[in-house]
C-alpha cells in the first residue's frame, strides 16, 4: 500500500519538532536561567544532560527531514534538507551536544575536587 506523501516537509510534524527541540526549547532553557540567579548542581546537571539528549533529537530529526525530502516533490526541501546547506543545520546540535558535556564535565570535576578536598581535610 503506497503512503501519501506531503509535498513538502514543511508541513510535517518533525519540522515543527525541530523547530521546537532546535529554538524554542533552548531558548526558554537560558531563559529560565537568566531569571534564576542560584541553581543547584542537580539543576545544571540536568540542564546539561537536557542539552545532550536536544542535540541527539535534533540529528535525528534532521537525518529524517533529510530522507523525506528526498521523497517530495518540493525543489526547497531538497535546497535545504539534501544540499550542502543541510551540513549548516548540523552545526546547532553539534553546539548543543558540546555545551551539555561540557557542562556535565564541569560538574563532575567540581564533585570530584570537593572530594579530594573532604578526603584531604579528614586525613
Amino acid at each position: 500500500m503506497n503512503q501519501v506523501l506531503s509535498t513538502t516537509v514543511f508541513t510535517e510534524i518533525r519540522f515543527w519538532l525541530l523547530i521546537v527541540f532546535s529554538i524554542v526549547l533552548p531558548f526558554c532553557m537560558y531563559g529560565t536561567l537568566l531569571i534564576k540567579r542560584a541553581i543547584s548542581r542537580v539543576t545544571v546537571l540536568l540542564f546539561g544532560f537536557t542539552l545532550v539528549a536536544i542535540a541527539g533529537i535534533d540529528v535525528y530529526l534532521l537525518q529524517s527531514l533529510a530522507a523525506l525530502a528526498k521523497r517530495t516533490s518540493s525543489l526547497a526541501d531538497d535546497a535545504i534538507f539534501v544540499s550542502e546547506v543541510s551540513l549548516a543545520l548540523y552545526l546547532l546540535p553539534a553546539m548543543f551536544g558540546g555545551i551539555g558535556i561540557n557542562i556535565v564535565s564541569h560538574i563532575l570535576v567540581s564533585h570530584l575536587v570537593d572530594a579530594e578536598k573532604r578526603f584531604k581535610d579528614k586525613n
